[in-house]
C-alpha cells in the first residue's frame, strides 16, 4: 500500500517549525525551522511597556519557506502523497481584521502599525482591561469566565482587543472582527477568511475567549456592550460553533496549493494552540500532565468527564471539552516566564562585560566580536555547571518575571529575590531562579490535585526539557514525581501531524494516530528523596514571599 504523508506546522514565539511525517509509522522524513525576520529584529516591540507584536507577513513568509524546504529535502514523489496539513500556534495571539477577514496590517495604510498586527501571547499591555473584565464579571455575577479559571488574563483575546480598540482610533474604525493566529492560518490556506465562516478552534475559544456551550457560545451582545460599547458588535461578527482539531477546515485553495507545490485535495485541519498539540505529540494519556518547558511553560492535563463532575478548578487557564482530544476535558495552566527568566539572568551577568569590551583599547574589533560571541554561547552552560555543585541555597526567588499565569493569574506581579548577601554569587542567583520555576510548577500540580483532578504521571517536552538535565532534575525533586521526557524535539509539530492524519481520514481519532505515530521517551528523572525535606521548607518560604493561596 502506498504510504501517505502529513505535514505538521508549529508556530512558536521566535520561529515556525514544520515536519513531514509518514502517517503510517510516525517517521519524520524531513523537518525545517525558520525564524521570523521582523521579529528577530524586535520590530514592533517595546519590552519596557510589555508590548510584543508580530507582523502577519512573518507568518506567511516563513510558512512558505519551511514547507518548501521539507518537500525539497524529501524524495521527489512524496509531495504527491501529502494528504493533510495541520497548524498550531502560540495563544492567545489575536489580530483585528476587516470585513473580508484580512489582518489590518496587510492593508497598505496599516502595514507599519503595531496595533494592526498580531498581539503575541506574552504581550501584557492589556492589564487594565483584564482587571476591568474581572471586576465587571464579579459585579454582575455572570458565569462567563468560570471555565477559564475564574480570572481573566491580559494574555487573552478580549482584553487585548479592547485595549487596541481604545488605544488606536484608526484601527478601531477599520476593524470589523478579530481572529486568533491558530484560526487564521487554516483560513488563509483554505481561502476562507470571511469572519463569520471560519471554522474556529474549540481550544482557542474555550480557553481564551469565554466560549462555552452552556450559554450558547460566546457571551451575549449585552454583556460586551455593558463592558464597553466598542465591543458590542463583535459577537455578531464571530461565531457560535467551534470545532475540535480532528475536523477538517477545508482543503488547500488554488493559490496556496501552487505556492507549496501540493495538491488542492490536501486537507487542512482545524488549528489549536501549540501546547495542546504538543501534549498529544508528547504522548499524553488521561491523568497525564504534560509540561511544555520553553520560553514560558504550558501545563496540559487530560481528564475524563467523571473525574471533576461539576467541579470547576479555580485559578487555571481553563477546562475545555475537547481542547486536547475529543471526548475528554483539557485542563491548561502554565508559567509566564521560564526560559525568558534564565535568559534574563544570563543577560544580567554578561551585559556589563559585553559593554566594557566595546571600550577596550587592547582588543581588536574581531577579537571583541569573538569574545562577545563566546560569552553569549557559554555563559548559561557555565552557570549551570556551577549551580549543579551547590547543595543548598540561602537565596530564594519567586518566578514572576513576566507576571503570574497560574495559579491565579496576576500579570502585575513582579519577581523577587530574597536572602542575598555579599557572599552571593551569579550561579546562586541562577540556581534560585531555576528553583523558583520548579516551585511554580509544584504549585500548579497542587492546584489540580486539590480540586479533584488526578496527576498520575508527568511528561516533559520542549527545548529546556530536552536540553537541560539540571532544570528537569530539580523540577522532579521539588514536585516529588518522576518526569519522563518525550523523544521528539518537535513534539508540537508532531502533534500537529497527528491531527492532520485524523482530519485527512487516515485515523478515526487522535489516540489511534498517536499510537501509530508517537516516538516514545528517551529520558526520565526520578526525584531524589534525600532532598525532600529541604525543598519542602524552601517551598514554604516561596509561598510566604508571594502570599500565595
Amino acid at each position: 500500500m502506498e504510504q501517505k504523508y502529513v505535514i505538521g506546522v508549529d508556530y512558536g514565539t521566535d520561529s515556525v517549525r514544520a515536519v513531514l511525517v509518514n502517517a503510517g509509522n510516525g517517521e519524520i522524513a524531513a523537518e525545517s525551522v525558520c525564524y521570523y525576520p521582523r521579529w528577530k529584529m524586535q520590530r514592533y516591540c517595546d519590552p519596557g511597556k510589555n508590548i510584543y507584536r508580530q507582523h502577519p507577513l512573518d507568518y506567511i513568509e516563513t510558512l512558505e519557506a519551511v514547507v518548501k524546504e521539507i518537500l525539497a529535502a524529501a524524495a521527489p514523489d512524496i509531495k504527491n502523497r501529502v494528504v493533510g496539513i495541520s497548524v498550531d500556534t502560540t495563544g492567545s495571539t489575536p489580530v483585528l481584521t476587516d470585513k473580508e477577514g484580512v489582518p489590518l496590517a496587510l492593508r497598505p495604510e496599516f502595514q507599519e502599525n503595531p496595533n494592526a498586527m498580531f498581539v503575541l501571547w506574552k504581550d501584557h499591555s492589556a492589564v487594565n482591561e483584564a482587571e476591568e473584565i474581572n471586576a465587571y464579571v464579579r459585579e454582575r455575577k455572570v458565569p462567563y469566565i468560570q471555565y477559564e479559571g475564574g480570572i481573566y488574563s491580559s494574555e487573552w483575546v478580549w482584553a487585548k482587543v479592547l485595549h487596541i480598540l481604545r488605544e488606536d482610533v484608526s484601527v478601531r474604525n477599520a476593524a470589523y472582527s478579530w481572529i486568533e493566529h491558530c484560526d487564521w492560518i487554516p483560513a488563509l490556506l483554505t481561502g476562507n477568511q470571511q469572519p463569520e465562516r471560519v471554522k474556529r478552534s474549540r481550544c482557542a475559544a474555550g480557553h481564551k475567549a469565554m466560549w462555552h456551550p452552556s450559554w450558547g457560545g460566546l457571551p451575549p451582545k449585552a454583556f460586551f456592550a455593558g463592558l464597553d460599547p466598542l465591543l458590542a458588535d463583535y459577537p455578531e461578527h464571530l461565531y457560535k460553533e467551534t470545532y475540535t482539531s480532528n475536523h477538517s477546515a477545508g482543503t488547500l485553495c488554488t493559490e496556496w496549493a501552487q505556492k507549496l507545490g501540493l495538491s488542492e485535495n490536501c486537507v487542512v485541519g482545524v488549528g489549536a494552540f501549540d501546547c495542546h498539540f504538543g501534549a498529544v505529540g508528547g504522548g499524553i494519556r488521561p491523568d497525564t500532565l504534560v509540561r511544555i518547558v520553553g520560553t514560558s511553560t504550558c501545563d496540559i492535563l487530560l481528564t475524563e468527564y467523571d473525574a471533576l463532575k461539576d467541579r470547576v478548578i479555580p485559578g487555571i487557564c481553563g477546562q475545555v471539552d475537547g481542547s486536547v482530544a475529543p471526548g475528554y476535558l483539557g485542563l491548561e495552566a502554565g508559567q509566564s516566564s521560564v526560559g525568558d527568566a534564565f535568559a534574563w539572568c544570563k543577560r544580567l551577568l554578561t551585559e556589563s562585560a559585553a559593554a566594557l569590551l566595546d571600550e577596550s583599547g587592547i582588543l581588536t574589533a574581531e577579537q571583541k566580536k569573538a569574545v562577545k560571541q563566546e560569552l553569549e554561547e557559554k555563559t548559561l552552560g557555565w552557570l549551570t555547571r556551577q549551580a549543579e555543585s551547590l547543595d543548598e541555597l540561602s537565596v530564594t526567588a519567586t518566578d514572576w518575571f513576566n507576571g503570574r499565569r497560574t495559579p491565579d493569574a496576576d500579570q502585575r506581579l513582579k519577581a523577587t529575590v530574597s536572602g542575598l548577601s555579599l557572599a552571593s554569587t551569579g550561579p546562586e542567583l541562577y540556581a534560585a531562579i531555576v528553583e523558583a520555576t520548579s516551585f511554580g510548577a509544584k504549585a500548579i500540580v497542587e492546584r489540580f490535585i486539590e480540586n479533584g483532578a488526578q496527576v498520575k504521571e508527568i511528561i516533559g517536552i520542549g527545548g529546556i526539557a530536552k536540553k537541560s538535565p539540571f532544570v528537569m532534575q530539580m523540577m522532579a525533586d521539588v514536585i516529588g514525581m518522576k518526569i519522563k521526557v518525550a523523544t521528539p524535539l518537535q513534539a508540537c509539530a508532531l502533534g500537529s501531524a497527528m491531527f492532520a492524519a485524523v482530519a485527512a481520514g487516515i485515523y478515526d481519532d487522535v489516540f489511534e494516530a498517536q499510537r501509530a505515530m508517537e516516538q516514545g521517551f528517551d529520558k526520565e528523572y526520578l526525584p531524589d528523596t534525600r532532598k525532600r525535606a529541604y525543598y519542602d521548607e524552601k517551598y514554604k518560604i516561596y509561598r510566604s514571599l508571594g502570599h500565595s493561596k
